[in-house]
């Protein structure tokens, strides 16, 4: 219990880290990385819909046992833009530092998926259930 806590607090600080920023940052990226942010829609977006999933990790830390079903779901979340920035790397479309960040989110996303194994709960007899 006590390790899907820390996985998930873990997750949810190091997404607001990583993300409030971004909203102060629009022209700073659009310079440093070219072309300009063209659809500001999108990026803001993103970065909402990605912080709101950041308070959904602490929702989960705070209970983990209640909020297992969404674990998955978390896992997908960290899936989506992992697995696109290593697609964008192998091509060429993305910088390294890009793909740190997808690599870390595939390390979060592993480590969702043994919280979600490690807070399953014991059976009627004491053993774990395996489905």
């Amino acid at each position: 219990m006590k390790f899907a806590k820390y996985v998930f607090v873990l997750a949810g600080l190091y997404g607001l880290v990583t993300l409030v920023p971004a909203y102060f940052l629009e022209a700073a990226i659009a310079a440093s990385n070219p072309p300009a942010i063209t659809h500001p829609e999108f990026f803001y977006g993103f970065v909402g819909v990605a912080l709101a999933w950041q308070i959904m990790f602490f929702v989960i830390a705070f209970d983990p046992r209640r909020y297992r079903p969404a674990m998955p779901v978390a896992f997908l979340e960290k899936l989506a833009f992992g697995a696109a920035a290593v697609a964008l790397f192998a091509v060429h479309r993305i910088q390294p530092q890009v793909l740190g960040l997808g690599l870390t989110d595939l390390l979060l996303g592993v480590l969702f998926l043994i919280a979600y194994a490690a807070t399953r709960k014991p059976s009627a007899s004491g053993k774990d259930r395996t489905a």
